[in-house]
């Protein structure tokens, strides 16, 4: 839910932090964008074959025609957790299979290298963020946005409630120690709107442990996740999204390659009829693809998985996906991100925003 470029965005997961000895940072997301982190993963990358698919779902008839289901393959950028709720729930509940589809669902770790996965042809489709799609581009990688999960970034800034900041700027103003990977590109933005230099910066090693104990202790976070651990420990956690100061990229963005638009784009459109519904279907009831979910994750327990799934909803359908559908973007949220991005040196220039989102018309 990665560090830039050793890059941007995914946690290193809620339970982890609660149960078990951590491997990866949870707070930060993968080499390859979405904020997680490079370390190694205690979950690694599932196999496809353990991913769950019931033999119903995958064996189940195209809707067209009657001709067999097109096999797919999405690759996620981390382990199975609600975040990836819908596409499970779109298997589980039929949704692919109502789209002629039968979809093998990869699971990912830190290090897989999903958007290369993608503009190579190994898989069909991918999740990213959204400012790794846009450096990914920058440097030759033919891949399309085509559905934005998260419209609003689960990043955060957690401190201690008891320290009474109002915000992101009072904790950066307030002194203390803060953990955070100076590199992703929501730090830059941070450090260069308000300034590093009150706060010892330390590395982030995606845990709690030191939070819990240090009340003059901050962190990088996802707001779906260390938050609910630190409490559960006992804490007194205070989280503020980094989007509410201004940048806000698209999170859990499905992409695909560029050729398969342009050689099958009605299989483009199928896949993401199936994700919007699989979305529908888990934002009502998780129950269900938490179930399939869980025994591919063992690191999160039945009440973490609940927990999540219902701190992420209100990130996930908005007023704007309301009115226009869920996995929603528009053309300004993107030249405003490639825009940021130049001005933190991340990107030489903005690329032609049309061309970017061609199949998300």
């Amino acid at each position: 839910m990665h560090s830039r470029d050793s890059r941007r965005l995914v946690l290193q997961r809620l339970a982890s932090l609660i149960a078990v000895p951590l491997f990866a940072p949870a707070c930060s997301r993968s080499p390859e964008g979405d904020g997680r982190s490079s370390a190694p993963s205690s979950q690694g990358s599932a196999p496809a074959a353990a991913q769950g698919a019931p033999a119903a779902a995958q064996g189940a008839p195209a809707a067209a025609q009657g001709a067999p289901a097109a096999k797919v393959k999405l690759a996620l950028n981390w382990v199975p957790e609600p975040e990836f709720g819908g596409f499970y729930a779109a298997r589980e509940a039929g949704a692919f299979a109502k789209e002629g589809l039968e979809v093998e669902i990869l699971g990912g770790g830190a290090g897989v290298p999903v958007v290369q996965m993608v503009a190579g042809g190994q898989v069909d489709f991918g999740l990213s963020g959204a400012d790794e799609v846009l450096t990914a581009r920058a440097r030759g990688a033919d891949v399309l946005p085509l559905f934005a999960v998260f419209q609003t970034s689960p990043q955060a800034i957690m401190t201690h409630e008891s320290r009474g900041a109002k915000g992101i700027a009072d904790i950066l103003a307030s002194g203390g120690t803060l953990a955070i990977e100076p590199g992703l590109p929501y730090a830059a933005y941070l450090k260069k709107k308000y300034g590093f230099s009150k706060v010892k910066v330390v590395p982030y090693d995606g845990g709690v442990a030191r939070f819990v104990a240090d009340k003059n202790f901050s962190q990088q976070c996802f707001i779906t996740a260390e938050p609910i651990a630190a409490k559960r420990k006992g804490s007194d956690p205070a989280a503020f999204l980094v989007a509410s100061e201004g940048f806000n990229p698209y999170v859990v963005v499905v992409i695909t390659r560029a050729a398969l638009w342009k050689e099958n784009p009605e299989r483009v459109r199928a896949f993401i009829r199936a994700t919007r519904e699989g979305w529908r279907t888990y934002l009502h009831d998780p129950k269900r693809a938490n179930e399939v979910m869980a025994p591919l994750n063992t690191a999160m327990d039945a009440e973490t998985f609940v927990a999540a799934a219902e701190a992420q909803r209100p990130l996930i359908e908005t007023p704007e996906t309301q009115e226009k559908g869920l996995g929603v973007m528009t053309r300004e949220r993107w030249e405003t991100l490639a825009k940021q991005l130049v001005d933190l040196g991340v990107l030489e220039k903005v690329p032609p925003i049309d061309d970017l989102l061609v199949a998300a018309r």
